[in-house]
């Protein structure tokens, strides 16, 4: 059974561009291919018109001018930072070389630290020299494979956006590899979320978040409010009352919701308000979800970290944005 399927995506100049999928979606496998370190069976990868591999040709991965930062920075443990950076310069004249080796240091913020080991090293600080040789030899193209995934919370988001400052400040085209929704939605231009080998939808971050295709992908991307209704063109009637629908449909549709596209209140404050029971309360600091009975069915709603509803309470919920109607599965 292939691990990838029918997969095909393009990338543009410059673009940084994110494969989000669960663990063993085939992402990792697909960098893998485009970096040259598996042969395809079959289909054709292609950097700036050329070809890398299919139509009989395989370029091995030395010759590809792509850069690759692997999830464990895969630093030479025996050489010092400035000898890592300058690995892929082997065949530039010393002058130049250690040119471009400080050049880059200082790019990512390790002027300083040229001769030391990299187990003296911070992960931060490991990551940031793979970054710096991955880019010394100006490649055409740099794969990330989950980059961020070894550092606490506080560096992986410092990180994150560090490397995405440089990235774009040099004009770096990139893919990253992640099982993160947080981090592709804030790290890239653009999102293929991936299962089982093949992509669900290509888009922005917004248009993947507020606009999901598919079910998969309206649930991967966090929680969601998931209704049978009864669609009417551009509107809807479901047990969440009537409905606004992004796009025209007929007859029994699967719409979802994100909970804070919901609003709630104490009373009625439009015709299409519904009554609903608060059954729990989840404060997280910087919001509260509540989970409310309406009717037969509960809905999630996400509110500022003000509201003071307590389960038992009667509250009215209303859908501030159009439900998004999904795909038939196999449309």
């Amino acid at each position: 059974m292939p691990v990838v399927n029918g997969l095909s995506f393009d990338v543009e100049r410059g673009e940084l561009f994110a494969l989000l999928g669960p663990s063993g979606c085939g992402k990792t496998t697909a960098l893998r291919l485009i970096g040259g370190f598996l042969r395809p069976d079959r289909g054709t990868i292609s950097l700036d018109a050329r070809v890398l591999a299919g139509d009989g040709t395989f370029i091995p991965p030395e010759k590809r001018g792509i850069g690759f930062v692997f999830q464990d920075y895969a630093l030479f443990p025996h050489l010092t930072v400035s000898q890592n950076v300058a690995f892929g310069l082997r065949k530039e004249k010393p002058a130049t070389k250690k040119e471009r080796v400080d050049e880059v240091l200082k790019l990512v913020g390790m002027e300083g630290f040229e001769e030391r080991l990299p187990h003296a090293l911070s992960g931060g600080q490991q990551q940031r020299v793979a970054l710096a040789r991955a880019l010394a030899p100006r490649p055409r193209l740099l794969l990330l494979d989950e980059p961020f995934s070894n550092l606490d919370a506080y560096f992986r988001n410092e990180m994150r956006d560090n490397i995405r400052r440089i990235l774009k400040e040099e004009g770096v085209t990139a893919v990253l590899v992640t099982h993160d929704q947080e981090e592709a939605l804030l790290f890239a231009d653009r999102v293929a979320v991936m299962q089982s080998g093949r992509i669900d939808q290509v888009g922005t971050p917004e248009e993947i978040y507020m606009t999901p295709r598919t079910l998969f992908v309206a649930q991967f991307m966090g929680q969601t409010n998931l209704v049978l209704t009864q669609a009417h063109g551009k509107t809807a009637d479901s047990v969440l009352g009537k409905l606004q629908l992004h796009r025209e449909a007929e007859g029994m549709v699967l719409v979802a919701v994100r909970p804070e596209h919901f609003s709630i209140g104490p009373t009625a404050d439009h015709a299409d308000s519904m009554e609903a029971t608060v059954m729990s309360r989840s404060f997280k600091g910087h919001d509260i979800t509540y989970r409310v009975q309406v009717g037969p069915v509960d809905c999630l709603v996400h509110t500022h970290n003000r509201e003071p509803y307590e389960p038992g309470d009667t509250v009215f919920i209303r859908a501030l944005q159009p439900a998004v109607v999904l795909d038939k599965a196999g449309a």
